[in-house]
């Protein structure tokens, strides 16, 4: 295996970043410098670590034009797009920054005559984060700030497609004045990284990825006794109801199925719509998917950047073939957008209908730029197929009928549930899935509260 890491551009298959990966010594030496700083770091006031934080976010921000232009070069977001996750990096850090003082702060307990009770929440030590390529700041702020504000250190390795991500993230802290080894960065091989999971220095490990990628860190960290969040993706639904606003319905849904090219864990993968409206739904939908422009995500103009490599393309591909061959009918014809062909990472959207969960492209995750319409005659049908998945990020139902939409949630297994929108994470909502979208919990004070640990203080006043 060669010991560097190379970025393939999907805009033009250039390399467009090359760095060594970590020897053994700047890795032993980046868990010690962590462990070290954490017993100081610990000790500082929760007011001066929001304060390092805050001076963090103005830092990172105020490169937001570069860091977009690298987001687009790396993973293939359309440039007028990717300022955006500048913005979501700023949303979820301020939100963060702003409830650390109150979450973290003792839980105090009802007076017992001659006791004083409490609970503080403890740091854990050194977190490593485990970043992936598809929103590349918005999955690691999630970790990152939590933990620093929670009194951890953090060790940082992101993806081999958006290393720079890391080096942008360490810029600005070093620029806000955090002291020297509360945040690092490791480019790592998988092999390394499986070693940093087992290290005696590690107290907690997040990660976003796959599902193999998941077993993996709990393989790497059984027998350990440390906690691990996993965010391992989703084959999310949404339900469209016969009392939808179907226009808003179809603008929402099929945003968050393509946007990104669909490469998110949060995106629409399928969606269920009453037989009353399917037709016309298709119909709209069908329309507004033909509107999007296939091209270089450095042209200003392009609406649907390139899938993050040719394979990932040709997956989904098959994916669609397969479907069709089994029945399903494809709406969209992929020679009307001049840059798909087999091999190459630009892809044509494409809805698809006449499907069902026999088919993979209803079961499987995609994490590309197609989606199923499956007719439905009642709620009941349309909660059955929602539950039938091994994901359970998050769900969606569009509904003028608010109280039965929240009453079709409560059945639906899912970590987050949303009514007349969809694929976005609110910092003040814990960020959690089910079954094989993971484990564990970022954002809000519940994610802080996975960032620490509980200790309890049971003083006896006299004797």
């Amino acid at each position: 295996m060669s010991n560097r890491l190379e970025t393939v551009s999907p805009i033009d298959g250039s390399t467009y970043v090359t760095r060594d990966y970590a020897t053994p010594e700047e890795i032993s030496k980046a868990l010690a410098l962590a462990a070290a700083a954490q017993k100081i770091w610990k000790q500082t006031s929760i007011t001066e670590r929001v304060d390092v934080c805050n001076r963090m976010v103005d830092a990172f921000i105020a490169k937001k034009e570069s860091i977009a232009e690298e987001i687009s070069w790396m993973m293939g977001r359309p440039i007028r797009y990717a300022a955006g996750e500048v913005a979501g990096f700023e949303e979820r850090a301020r939100y963060m920054s702003g409830i650390a003082e109150a979450s973290l702060a003792p839980v105090t307990v009802p007076d017992k005559e001659g006791f004083s009770r409490y609970i503080t929440k403890e740091a854990l030590g050194v977190v490593f984060v485990i970043a992936p390529w598809n929103y590349p700041y918005l999955t690691s702020v999630n970790a990152i700030v939590p933990a620093i504000l929670a009194g951890n250190t953090v060790l940082l390795k992101h993806s081999a497609q958006t290393p720079l991500c890391a080096e942008r993230i360490q810029e600005a802290f070093a620029e806000a004045g955090l002291p020297e080894g509360v945040f690092q960065y490791l480019h790592l091989s998988h092999a390394d990284t499986e070693q940093v999971i087992k290290a005696p220095e590690v107290r907690h490990v997040c990660f976003t990825g796959s599902v193999p990628g998941g077993a993996m860190v709990q393989r790497a960290a059984a027998g350990r006794f440390i906690g691990t969040g996993l965010e391992l993706g989703g084959k999310d639904p949404a339900y469209v109801r016969a009392d939808a606003d179907l226009n808003h319905a179809v603008e929402t849904t099929v945003d968050g199925a393509f946007f990104n090219s669909g490469q998110s864990c949060c995106g629409i993968e399928r969606i269920y719509v009453h037989e009353d409206i399917h037709d016309a739904f298709v119909e709209k939908a069908v329309a507004l998917a033909k509107q999007y422009k296939l091209g270089r995500s450095d042209d200003p103009e392009t609406t649907l950047g390139p899938m993050v490599r040719a394979s990932a393309a040709d997956f989904v591909r098959e994916q669609i073939t397969e479907a069709v061959q089994q029945g399903a009918t494809a709406h969209i014809d992929p020679a009307d957008f001049s840059m798909d062909d087999k091999g190459s990472p630009y892809m044509a959207p494409q809805i698809l209908t006449g499907v069902n969960h026999s088919m993979r492209v209803m079961t499987e995750e995609s994490f590309g730029p197609v989606v199923g319409i499956q007719k439905v005659s009642s709620d009941e049908e349309a909660i059955t197929l929602m539950n039938d998945s091994e994901f359970g990020l998050t769900a969606s139902v569009f509904s003028t009928d608010i109280d039965t939409a929240v009453k079709i949630g409560e059945q639906i297994d899912t970590g987050t549930f949303f009514v007349n929108r969809c694929d976005y994470l609110d910092p003040a909502l814990a960020w959690t899935g089910v079954k094989n979208s993971g484990c564990g919990c970022t954002l809000s004070s519940i994610g802080l509260d996975h960032l620490t640990r509980p200790k309890s203080f049971h003083i006896k006043q006299t004797i």
